[in-house]
C-alpha cells in the first residue's frame, strides 16, 4: 500500500510539474563562439584533415581498416549481433530526427519560443550538405564492395566516407545537450550523447558496412557541425523574430472587425427645437409688483428675476436699490436697527 501511495504521488507530482505553463524566457543565453570553442574547432577540423589526407594517401590507416574487415567482428562475437542491428537505428537520420523533433516541438511549445526547432533544422541542414557532399565528392566503396585489397576505394561511385550514421548520432544526441537549459543536464546530456555516438560508430564498424576510417571522419564532422552552432544563432533569432511576427499579423487579421463609427458631439442649439417668434399682437406684459408686508419685511411676489418666497428688506419710499447689490441677512439688518418690525 505504502509503494502505490508513493507511485501515486510521483505521478501527480509529474503531471503537476507538465501542467505548469512556463513563460517564454525574456533572456535567452544560448551558447557564444568563445576562444575556447574556436580553438576546439581549429583542432576538430585538423584532425578531420588529417584523416582525409590519411585516406588518399593510403597510408597505415587504410591498411588497419582491411586488417579489421578480415577480423569480421560480426563472425567473432554473433552472440550481440541481434541487438546491434536495433542499436544501429539510433544512428539513422529519419527515426531519430522525428524523436527529437517531437520532444523540441513540445518543448518549443511550453516555452513559448521556436529556437530549439530552429537550430535543430539548422543542424540538419548543415549535416546533409558537409556530408552529403564529402560522400558524393570523395565517392568511396564500403568494405563489403572492396574490389582491390590494400587500396582505399576512392572514387569509385560509394557514399560511405564520412559515415553518416555516425555524424547523424553526434549532431541529432547532441542537439539536445547544445540546448540544454541548464549546466547540469548539459553535462549529463553531453556525456549520453558521446555514448551514443561511439557506440553508433563502432557497431557499424562491427556489421561491417563502414571502415573504421568512415567512422572517424563521421565523429570529427559530426562534432564540427556542432561547435559550428553558435555562429547560426544571429540568424536563427532573425528567422524567428520573422515567423513570430507573421503568426500575430495572421492572429490580427482573423480576429479584426470593421470598427465601430466613433459618435461625434453634437451643438446644443442643434438638439434644441426652433421656436417661431410670437406674434406682436400676443406679446404679454407683465403685471405691476405689488408688494406685500411681510413679518421680517416686504414679500415680492414671485417674477422673472425673483424667486418664489424671497423676502427683501423694506426700504424708504421713493429711494431705489441696485439689483446687483447682495441682500443681506435679516438678523444684520436687525442688529444695525435698520429693520423694524411691523405692528402685530
Amino acid at each position: 500500500m505504502r509503494t502505490e501511495r508513493n507511485l501515486t504521488r510521483r505521478v501527480e507530482r509529474v503531471f503537476a510539474r507538465l501542467d505548469r505553463e512556463p513563460e517564454r524566457p525574456v533572456i535567452l543565453d544560448p551558447p557564444r563562439m568563445s576562444r575556447h570553442r574556436v580553438v576546439l574547432f581549429g583542432l576538430t577540423l585538423s584532425f578531420y584533415l588529417a584523416i582525409v589526407v590519411a585516406v588518399l594517401a593510403t597510408t597505415r590507416l587504410v591498411e588497419f581498416d582491411w586488417e579489421v574487415m578480415f577480423f569480421r567482428p560480426y563472425q567473432q562475437w554473433p552472440e550481440v549481433h541481434a541487438f546491434l542491428d536495433y542499436w544501429v537505428v539510433l544512428g539513422q537520420r529519419g527515426p531519430t530526427a522525428v524523436m527529437v523533433t517531437a520532444w523540441l516541438g513540445w518543448r518549443s511549445w511550453r516555452q513559448h519560443t521556436l529556437r530549439p526547432l530552429l537550430m535543430f533544422g539548422a543542424a540538419l541542414l548543415l549535416l546533409n550538405l558537409t556530408v552529403g557532399a564529402a560522400k558524393l565528392g570523395m565517392g568511396r566503396l564500403g568494405p563489403h564492395y572492396a574490389t582491390v585489397i590494400g587500396s582505399n576505394e576512392m572514387w569509385q561511385g560509394g557514399d560511405i566516407f564520412p559515415s553518416g550514421h555516425t555524424a547523424n548520432a553526434v549532431v541529432t544526441w547532441g542537439i539536445l545537450a547544445y540546448l540544454a537549459s541548464t549546466p547540469w543536464t548539459r553535462r549529463w546530456l553531453s556525456a549520453a550523447s558521446a555514448v551514443i555516438s561511439l557506440s553508433v560508430g563502432l557497431t557499424t564498424v562491427y556489421l561491417g558496412t563502414h571502415w573504421l576510417s568512415d567512422v572517424l571522419l563521421g565523429w570529427a564532422a559530426g562534432l564540427l557541425i556542432l561547435l559550428a552552432l553558435p555562429w547560426c544563432e544571429p540568424l536563427v533569432a532573425r528567422v524567428e523574430a520573422v515567423v513570430l511576427a507573421l503568426r500575430d499579423r495572421l492572429r490580427s487579421g482573423r480576429g479584426a472587425t470593421a470598427p465601430m463609427p466613433v459618435p461625434q458631439p453634437v451643438p446644443v442649439a442643434a438638439m434644441e427645437p426652433a421656436r417661431a417668434p410670437a406674434p406682436a399682437d400676443e406679446v404679454r406684459t407683465h403685471e405691476p409688483v405689488t408688494a406685500r408686508p411681510g413679518r421680517h419685511g416686504t414679500l415680492l411676489p414671485p417674477g422673472p428675476h425673483t424667486p418664489r418666497g424671497e423676502r427683501t428688506p423694506a426700504t424708504p419710499t421713493g429711494s431705489r436699490r441696485p439689483t446687483t447689490e447682495r441682500v443681506p441677512r435679516v438678523g444684520a439688518l436687525k442688529g444695525r436697527g435698520e429693520l423694524r418690525e411691523q405692528p402685530q
